[in-house]
């Protein structure tokens, strides 16, 4: 119950604090906060096991128009 609670007790901070936040799971055993503030994206990630992990993702501040959604899929769509 002690790691259920370390989640818990953090998304009642993001609440108390005002700060929007999404839930997922990308990994079996993982609940993922996802946490979009300024030009950041935390990814924070609370395990089974009670570790949690934290990716940060900042932002140059470009803004591109939508040519740039072709690219996406040039260089991440599956080769058929």
């Amino acid at each position: 119950m002690a790691k259920l609670s370390t989640l818990t007790n953090f998304l009642d901070r993001l609440d108390n604090a005002g700060i929007h936040y999404s839930l997922s799971s990308i990994r079996e055993g993982a609940v993922m906060v996802g946490v979009t503030v300024e030009e950041q994206r935390w990814e924070i990630e609370f395990m089974s096991d009670g570790d949690v992990e934290i990716e940060i993702f900042q932002s140059d501040g470009e803004i591109h128009d939508a040519t740039m959604i072709e690219q996406l899929f040039q260089r991440h769509a599956e080769s058929e």
